[in-house]
């Protein structure tokens, strides 16, 4: 990769960036107040400029995997798939945001690949777990993040799914163990050690507990039980889809910053 591409990596990242903490501070006002003129409006100049940057980045190909994305999170379907027409604006917010995300991490993956071909010009790209507690649990989760992110990237949908799920299983973990049993006990903890409880209800107490906020609804339910998409031997036993592996993507960026709101 030359420099100017390195350049342009770069440009588009700080571009990214800039869009994803105004989405931000968007949902956040949305939240507060859905009909305030001021952040409608905002929210409206906001969703141009994400358009804009996300028509530049699918090259103008609305058949481009990022085009769509941007297009499906205006969109909520119904359990039998039906189109609903009302979403609320700042869930829409929290949508355009994981697309954001996504393409951070289509973009991050190039520049990883710049970084790995030891351009002494490249700076190191920051760790995106500095926020977990246990320190020899963060080196394992940024393992599974490079390993998912390949995954996607490569059509490796159920693979990616698992090493996504995996990865938000153990740093809310890290979170409600950091937090401990006693303090959350206003939240109607399940009985046992918190490495006992499901998948589910870990991230049922997170949220109770407001460690996390309501992000995981829209997890998809093969992500739900996604122990079982692959047998003892990792033969797979259940279909992923590349809509639900990038949802569960966009879900698990979601938490992350719920849990690291700096980032």
């Amino acid at each position: 990769m030359d420099d100017g591409l390195r350049a342009q990596i770069d440009t588009n990242l700080r571009h990214l960036d800039g869009l994803i903490h105004r989405g931000r501070h968007l949902h956040e006002a949305l939240a507060s107040d859905p009909s305030s003129s001021s952040a409608l409006a905002a929210n409206r100049v906001w969703q141009q400029d994400c358009g804009a940057a996300v028509n530049q980045l699918s090259g103008g190909s609305k058949a481009h995997w990022l085009a769509r994305a941007f297009s499906e999170a205006f969109l909520m379907r119904s359990s039998s798939g039906q189109v609903i027409e009302a979403v609320a604006p700042a869930e829409i917010v929290e949508r355009l945001v994981g697309v954001l995300d996504l393409a951070v991490l289509s973009l991050s993956r190039m520049g990883d690949a710049q970084s790995a071909s030891g351009s002494p010009q490249t700076a190191p790209l920051p760790r995106r777990f500095d926020f977990v507690h246990n320190v020899e649990l963060r080196p394992v989760v940024e393992q599974a993040y490079t390993d998912s992110r390949d995954a996607l990237e490569q059509g490796h949908y159920d693979v990616a799914l698992i090493h996504s799920c995996g990865i938000l299983e153990a740093i809310v973990t890290d979170a409600l163990e950091h937090k401990g049993l006693d303090a959350l006990a206003s939240a109607e903890v399940p009985a046992g050690r918190i490495a006992d409880w499901s998948f589910e209800d870990r991230l049922a107490v997170a949220e109770k507990a407001k460690l996390i906020r309501g992000g995981c609804a829209r997890l998809p339910e093969i992500a739900r039980k996604y122990r079982e998409i692959a047998d003892a031997d990792g033969n797979p036993q259940l279909t992923v889809s590349e809509h639900d592996a990038r949802r569960t993507t966009q879900v698990l960026h979601v938490v992350m910053r719920d849990l690291d709101p700096g980032r």
